[in-house]
């Protein structure tokens, strides 16, 4: 996959795939217009979406309705760093929900491509390119 990123006003920033586009920015307190989220927020975004697909996946599956279910996720971020340190994934299941599928839905969200890239990090190389 290739991203092409352009630049907008300030600290606006925009990543072009594919049919996409994703506009970011920066909060007001850190030099931005606050006019879409950051692009660190679409980092963790994608990692409690892709969750939300293995458990869409594993209910249509199943033919269970997904009527009650939703995923909330919290981290928790180190105060010297303020990077990520803990990452919380929780599934909200109805009570109706089949208890005898309750360890699948996990081991099926844990199968999320972000999450094992996380778990098994790249290597990442920035370069230069004069034209």
């Amino acid at each position: 996959m290739e991203i092409k990123v352009d630049f907008g006003q300030g600290t606006q920033v925009n990543a072009h795939f594919g049919d996409f586009t994703v506009a970011t920015d920066q909060p007001e307190k850190l030099g931005g217009f606050n006019t879409a989220p950051a692009p660190y927020d679409f980092f963790l975004a994608s990692l409690a979406t892709c969750a939300g697909f293995f458990v869409a996946r594993f209910c249509q599956k199943r033919e269970i309705t997904m009527d009650g279910i939703s995923i909330n996720m919290r981290d928790t971020r180190n105060e010297k760093t303020h990077l990520v340190e803990n990452i919380e994934i929780e599934i909200v299941l109805p009570a109706s929900f089949p208890e005898k599928y309750r360890s699948a839905l996990i081991r099926a969200t844990n199968e999320c491509s972000v999450k094992k890239t996380l778990q098994n990090p790249p290597q990442i190389e920035t370069i230069t390119t004069i034209v």
